[in-house]
C-alpha cells in the first residue's frame, strides 16, 4: 500500500524546545491531515534556527524534500523519510488508517473477538458459566483474560487464551502463567466463584503457520501444555483435576466449507469441532 492513501498522521513533541511552551513533556498532537504535518515540520525547525538544508543534513535527505514536506505534500514522500526528519526534530510520527470512517485498528480486534466468541458459545453449550475479556490490575501485574469459565458441578475454574497468531512463544506462556495464577481471586471478587482447581487452554487458531511455530517449540508446549487436543475435548465435557492444554481451533474461509491452511477467516462454532 503507498504511503499516498495513509492521510491522517500524529506528531509528538518532545525535549526543551516542546517543554517551554507546554505543561509536560511529550505533548501529543491529534490527527492532522498532510498540510498540518508540514507546518508542524517548519515550525519546529525555525524553533532550532535551522535552515531547510540543517534539516536536511540531519535527517539524511535533501533541501528539496524537506521544502517537499513543509509544503504538505506528503504523497511524493516515503514514510521512512518522515521518520527521520520527525527524529531529527525530537518528534515521532504515528500513521492512524481509517476504514470506512472508522479505525482500521478495529479489524484485528474483530479477527480476535471471532475466535474468542466461538470458544465462548461452544463452553456454554457444555454447561459452563464463561466470562470473557476480564480485565485485572493485581499489584502492577495488568492484562486481559480472554476467557474465564466455570464449571459449578466439579468446581473447575478454566483460563483460555484465544491466540489467531502465535507471535511468541515464552511470552505466551508467561502471560499465560501470571493469568492462571491471579485467576483465583478475580473469580472470587467479582462473581463469588470458589474455584476447587484452576486449568488452562491455549487455543491456537488452525492454521500451518501456527503449527510450524508449535512445533518448533515442541518441548516448551510439551512441558508446560501436555494435554492435546483430543484429551482437551474430552476433559471440557468431564471436567476432573488439574488441566494444562492446547487446542487448534479449525477455520473455515469466508464462502467456502474448506479449512484455511493460513491467514485470518470466519471461524467454525466450537461445539462443531469438538
Amino acid at each position: 500500500m503507498r504511503t499516498a492513501n495513509v492521510r491522517s498522521v500524529s506528531a509528538r513533541q518532545s525535549g526543551a524546545p516542546a517543554r517551554r511552551d507546554c505543561e509536560a513533556a511529550g505533548v501529543t498532537i491529534g490527527r492532522v491531515d498532510d498540510r498540518t504535518v508540514g507546518l508542524i515540520v517548519r515550525a519546529l525547525r525555525r524553533r532550532r534556527g535551522w535552515r531547510q538544508l540543517d534539516l536536511a543534513r540531519e535527517a539524511g535527505s535533501s533541501q528539496a524534500l524537506v521544502s517537499v514536506i513543509e509544503r504538505g505534500h506528503l504523497d511524493a514522500t516515503k514514510v521512512r523519510v518522515l521518520r527521520k526528519v520527525f527524529k531529527a526534530l525530537d518528534a515521532g510520527l504515528w500513521i492512524d488508517l481509517r476504514w470506512r470512517g472508522g479505525a482500521a485498528a478495529r479489524l484485528l480486534d474483530e479477527d480476535h473477538a471471532r475466535p474468542v466468541g466461538a470458544v465462548a458459545d461452544g463452553l456454554q453449550r457444555l454447561g459452563w458459566s464463561v466470562h470473557t475479556e476480564v480485565t485485572y490490575s493485581v499489584y502492577g501485574e495488568r492484562g486481559s483474560i480472554d476467557l474465564l469459565a466455570w464449571h459449578e458441578a466439579t468446581g473447575a475454574l478454566l483460563v483460555v487464551e484465544v491466540k489467531t497468531e502465535l507471535d511468541s512463544a515464552e511470552a505466551t506462556l508467561r502471560k499465560l502463567d501470571e493469568k492462571t495464577r491471579l485467576a483465583p481471586t478475580i473469580v472470587q471478587e467479582r462473581y463469588g466463584w470458589r474455584a476447587g482447581f484452576v486449568s488452562r487452554v491455549l487455543v491456537l487458531a488452525e492454521t500451518s503457520v501456527n503449527r510450524r511455530r508449535l512445533a518448533s517449540h515442541a518441548r516448551l508446549f510439551d512441558t508446560a501444555l501436555p494435554a492435546h487436543p483430543t484429551n482437551v475435548r474430552r476433559w471440557l465435557r468431564h471436567p476432573v483435576g488439574r488441566l494444562d492444554g492446547r487446542w487448534f481451533l479449525p477455520l473455515i474461509s469466508p464462502g467456502s466449507d474448506r479449512r484455511s491452511r493460513g491467514g485470518r477467516h470466519r471461524v467454525r462454532c466450537l461445539h462443531r469441532a469438538a
